[in-house]
């Protein structure tokens, strides 16, 4: 993990010389950046932290912390609303819906734009917390991974095996979806968990056309795993496409 450096001291100036002067926000404005202190708290010191720290963190009494968020559960509820259903794109289930893209591009390239966006350090704590703590941001965001994105891979897969079914997905091929997802969240989990840097991590930069290559690795593992489930005839079209470099 990277370190977290303090501000260096000042040695020519006292807080006498310089009284800090508070700037007058906006409620909106003011609101946000308490929301945007509480994700950088929450992800450093998990979701069972207190309030009272976070306040005195952003220096500011719990008085006006409370004023914006009466509860903890409010407070939540606006960081899974930025961090979590903010981040969820339209185009993406544009992108999965596209009749034009064979299952490997499809996947590959929404799977590059969604590591870019979540994989972050500050969503990827937060959302391992949450699972540590009370799930109420896991079970939230699955919830929405299970309306928007797994029934649409699941229903491309079915496509690209040459099969029509309108009966939910079993429980196999549930897991089948969900390994090739975690897969990918794997990834940030490394880098922002168990601070393993990846191979092309270097001062915690994140190489975006490294990762997809690692991406476009997942998704062919996923693809050749369809191969003993597609007809015959459709069996070595599926295999071709899983070796493609």
């Amino acid at each position: 993990m990277p370190s977290i450096r303090k501000n260096p001291a000042t040695p020519c100036t006292s807080s006498a010389d310089a009284p800090v002067v508070r700037r007058r926000m906006p409620p909106a404005e003011r609101e946000q950046q308490l929301v945007d202190g509480a994700i950088r708290f929450f992800s450093r010191h998990g979701l069972g932290a207190q309030l009272r720290d976070l306040a005195r963190e952003l220096g500011i009494t719990h008085t006006l912390l409370y004023h914006y968020f009466p509860t903890k559960q409010a407070l939540l509820e606006r960081v899974y609303q930025d961090i979590f259903e903010g981040r969820w794109r339209a185009e993406w289930e544009t992108l999965l819906d596209d009749p034009g893209l064979d299952l490997p591009e499809k996947l590959t390239q929404f799977y590059v734009s969604y590591a870019q966006v979540i994989l972050e350090q500050e969503w990827v704590r937060v959302f391992v917390y949450s699972g540590l703590n009370d799930r109420y941001i896991t079970d939230r965001y699955f919830a929405l991974l299970g309306e928007k994105l797994f029934p649409r891979i699941h229903r491309e897969t079915l496509r690209y095996l040459g099969k029509r079914s309108a009966k939910p997905p079993t429980e196999r091929e549930k897991e089948r979806i969900l390994g090739l997802h975690g897969s990918v969240f794997y990834m940030g989990m490394r880098r922002w968990v168990y601070g393993q840097t990846l191979a092309q991590d270097v001062e915690n930069t994140v190489s975006a056309s490294t990762d997809a290559l690692y991406i476009q690795d997942r998704v062919m593992a996923y693809v050749a795993s369809l191969q003993p489930l597609a007809p015959r005839k459709a069996q070595r079209r599926i295999l071709s496409g899983a070796c493609a470099p």
